[in-house]
């Protein structure tokens, strides 16, 4: 049912900000006050992508220094432009090379089952924050309520069975709060707490919901862009029938992500 996938998964920053770094950038203000950070403190952000996260560090956390890391060349300019204040850099989350216990705040953004081996990257996390300071991050509630993507996968996979091979909801396990909150104590971090982060997506008709799975930038996306037109289109429509559909045409779903947060020892 489906051609050779085109490209890798991080194609482009406009089709990556109309399929999820807008919702990211929703996320970011309340991730920020779970944390409740003082001011001037230095900050590293892993797999920054667009900047989502970045831009609402500097804009409400008065960092003293900000430093984002992905290795998209293409995320990576779109990122600075967002955040001028920034320092951006190419690195990979796992292995930075970055000194050692640099930063107070050590945190990402929908980035942590995308890495090879989760617990590396929360223990390079971990080795770049000073004693006291915090390791924080947010991920998708993939298997639950990130309607988003349930709504596409669950339809998807009636029609298509090889679609979990790209269903985050079944590939990324430690995307839930206690695979997480263990996650951040084997890297020996202490008082580890986890909170659902919730908001509300609005789209105007199914095309507007429809049309950034057609971008080829993430896990839907590159699997849609790699199917044949007539499978697509069955996806499609049962997709919509799938969906809450208002009278006008309007369709209303909920969005949810775990955040969790841990403590370097003293």
């Amino acid at each position: 049912m489906r051609s050779e996938p085109a490209g890798d998964l991080w194609r482009t920053a406009e089709a990556y900000e109309a399929y999820m770094g807008r919702w990211s950038r929703r996320l970011a203000p309340l991730f920020l006050t779970w944390l409740g950070p003082v001011p001037h403190r230095c900050w590293v952000d892993l797999g920054c992508g667009t900047g989502a996260l970045s831009a609402q560090i500097a804009r409400t956390c008065q960092p003293r220094r900000l430093l984002g890391l992905d290795l998209s060349e293409t995320f990576l300019p779109y990122a600075a432009g967002q955040v001028p204040e920034a320092t951006f850099l190419q690195g990979n989350a796992a292995d930075t090379r970055l000194p050692a216990r640099e930063f107070d705040h050590a945190v990402s953004g929908l980035v942590l089952n995308f890495t090879p081996d989760p617990v590396q990257a929360l223990r390079e996390m971990a080795r770049l924050t000073r004693p006291g300071g915090q390791v924080a991050l947010y991920v998708w509630d993939y298997a639950g309520q990130m309607q988003i993507m349930r709504h596409f996968f669950d339809a998807a996979r009636r029609i298509d069975p090889g679609s979990a091979a790209f269903d985050d909801g079944i590939q990324a396990p430690i995307c839930r709060p206690e695979p997480l909150r263990q996650a951040l104590g084997a890297v020996g971090l202490m008082d580890v707490n986890v909170t659902a982060l919730d908001i509300p997506a609005a789209f105007e008709n199914f095309e507007a919901y429809w049309s950034p799975f057609l971008g080829g930038t993430g896990s839907a996306p590159k699997y849609c862009a790699a199917l044949d037109p007539e499978t697509r289109e069955r996806i499609r429509e049962a997709v919509r029938a799938s969906l809450p559909t208002g009278p006008d045409g309007a369709i209303l779903l909920a969005l949810r992500a775990w955040a969790v947060k841990g403590t370097v020892p003293a």
